[in-house]
């Protein structure tokens, strides 16, 4: 796994902007066929979406090549909700870029027949050939995507009950009110995750520390289901100083220096 520790939020979302932009323009140098991109919602992606929104308008990077899959969305809440998962995407992201409205694929969490929705997911991201690279965060429990403590590390996309910890967590985002949040949501799995080409993880802020530090230090254990990124090929996290501050200083230290030497 490869560790990333930048000073600020904004310098993690440059990176991983960055990091993307020269994935998407190095498979747009060898063929035509499109780059898959698998992305998620939250506090912690917007700067990361800002950015490539600039880079996008700089003529950088074009997104009508791309094509995308999202990582989760609440079960029950209207697709028109403005915290349905689909609104954020299309309101921080998808409206501001050139990317093809058929090529955006987000879960649906009022589809008649759930079970069947997961699993036309699954072979939806097949039938593109897989995930090139898919961008996550985590939660401060250390889940992935909506996998929740204790979720089998080779799950595939499904339905989950929702912690305590999380609705709370999410109750921001509902006036604060915990009985706004959907309990149920439909996720990829941890196994989806993994059979991504590259995986590349953000964490910032203090919050997030705990996570990091069980994510780095800790075992390969469903009680953290950011752990699976330990065992992946091309396993990125990409975290600032505040989310790294319970790792130890030898960790820090080390991961800092590996970087260093392969500028």
């Amino acid at each position: 796994m490869r560790l990333l520790i930048e000073p600020t939020p904004q310098e993690v979302a440059r990176w991983a902007a960055d990091y993307i932009v020269r994935a998407i323009n190095a498979r747009a140098a060898v063929t035509d066929a499109p780059f898959v991109l698998g992305l998620p919602t939250g506090s912690t992606p917007l700067e990361t979406y800002a950015e490539l929104i600039r880079r996008y308008e700089a003529g950088d990077v074009s997104f009508r090549n791309v094509v995308t899959f999202n990582m989760d969305e609440y079960v029950g809440l209207p697709e028109e909700h403005p915290e349905s998962y689909h609104s954020f995407m299309w309101n921080n992201f998808f409206s501001h870029i050139d990317i093809k409205p058929e090529n955006v694929h987000i879960l649906n969490g009022n589809a008649p027949d759930l079970v069947r929705e997961c699993a036309d997911y699954e072979a939806a991201i097949l039938a593109a050939g897989g995930i090139d690279l898919f961008m996550g965060g985590i939660g401060e429990d250390g889940h992935l995507a909506f996998n929740e403590p204790f979720s089998s590390m080779t799950s595939r996309t499904r339905q989950k009950t929702l912690t305590e910890d999380t609705i709370r967590v999410n109750a921001r985002f509902f006036d604060n009110d915990i009985e706004q949040v959907p309990k149920r949501a439909l996720t990829v799995g941890i196994g989806t995750v993994m059979d991504a080409r590259r995986v590349m993880i953000l964490a910032t802020g203090p919050k997030k520390a705990r996570a990091v530090r069980h994510g780095v230090e800790g075992g390969y254990s469903h009680q953290w289901t950011i752990s699976a990124l330990q065992v992946h090929p091309c396993g990125i996290l990409v975290c600032d100083d505040a989310a790294a501050q319970e790792l130890r200083v030898s960790t820090y230290r080390y991961f800092k220096q590996i970087e260093r030497d392969n500028l």
